[in-house]
């Protein structure tokens, strides 16, 4: 067994070993999301490492996202994963503690993930490593069919809907409940800028609301309403028209803070239930 970064690992080779460590999950990946999903979250090959078989097969796996947040440098499990058979041996954690110089080296200050609020043995061998929890997230999921109720009539029928750019967006002010996870941040939509389309509500010349997904895989990262328009209908236009652009059957929302009831009630009355927790955690490297 040997433990190495991942710089000179073709995606295929990296792509077989992330299928063999999820083949027993009730989820498929298709080798473009992956792609894709790498990429929004800053995967980085050479602060990224794995365990190799003698046959030199990945048999497990931290894929790490650099970039960032909160403005510290930091370091982004966007994928961890073992193969069947190799569980139960201690290898997350030997590969998480194996890359910890070579990040720190690089300037890393912090290092965050995301994890399961129900997946209470990770939680532990977390907080044991010195990570804490910082934020509690909310998911949500539906079958993208049964999600948006009819708009109805509205006085504000001269809005107009359309695409617009994200330079566009990064000019707004105002529209934010909170901050967004690393996955669903300016930063990540920046650098999967080319796989997302990006939706305005157009009022007299001025964007009063928008929308960023991923056509793909349904993935609404953000959806967002001035406050001074809000309560009017414009989210769930924006919702409908963003399902016509939407080839993926499921259309998710993760990482809402709780406390952001506007936005879950929203989702609710668009029937798009709460599917999952989550607790995002940081290991300060200070």
């Amino acid at each position: 067994m040997e433990i190495r970064n991942l710089e000179n690992t073709d995606f295929d080779t990296l792509f077989q070993g992330f299928e063999r460590a999820f083949s027993d999950y009730d989820i498929h990946f298709e080798k473009s999301e992956v792609r894709a999903m790498l990429n929004r979250r800053g995967y980085t090959p050479r602060l990224s490492f794995a365990a190799f078989d003698e046959e030199d097969e990945i048999v497990a796996f931290t894929l790490n996202g650099v970039g960032t947040f909160n403005g510290i440098s930091t370091a982004y499990d966007t994928g961890t994963g073992t193969v069947m058979e190799y569980r139960g041996k201690g290898l997350a954690k030997e590969i998480f503690n194996y890359s910890m110089p070579y990040l720190k080296s690089a300037g890393i200050e912090q290092y965050l993930l995301e994890v399961l609020q129900n997946n209470e043995k990770a939680i532990s061998v977390y907080r044991k490593l010195g990570f804490e929890i910082t934020r509690e997230f909310d998911c949500f999921r539906q079958c993208r069919e049964v999600v948006a109720s009819p708009v109805g009539d509205s006085q504000l029928l001269q809005i107009k809907i359309c695409p617009i750019s994200i330079g566009q967006i990064l000019e707004l002010n105002g529209f934010w409940d909170f901050s967004p996870s690393w996955q669903n941040s300016m930063d990540s939509i920046i650098r999967g800028s080319v796989g997302l389309e990006c939706l305005g509500a157009i009022l007299d010349g001025k964007i009063v609301g928008y929308c960023v997904f991923d056509p793909l895989t349904g993935d609404l990262s953000q959806i967002a309403v001035d406050r001074d328009f809000r309560r009017q209908k414009i989210g769930t236009r924006l919702l409908r028209e963003m399902i016509t652009h939407t080839q993926s059957d499921i259309i998710k929302v993760l990482n809402i803070p709780p406390h952001c009831s506007s936005l879950a009630a929203f989702l609710n009355k668009n029937n798009i239930p709460l599917s999952g927790k989550q607790f995002e955690m940081i290991l300060s490297f200070k």
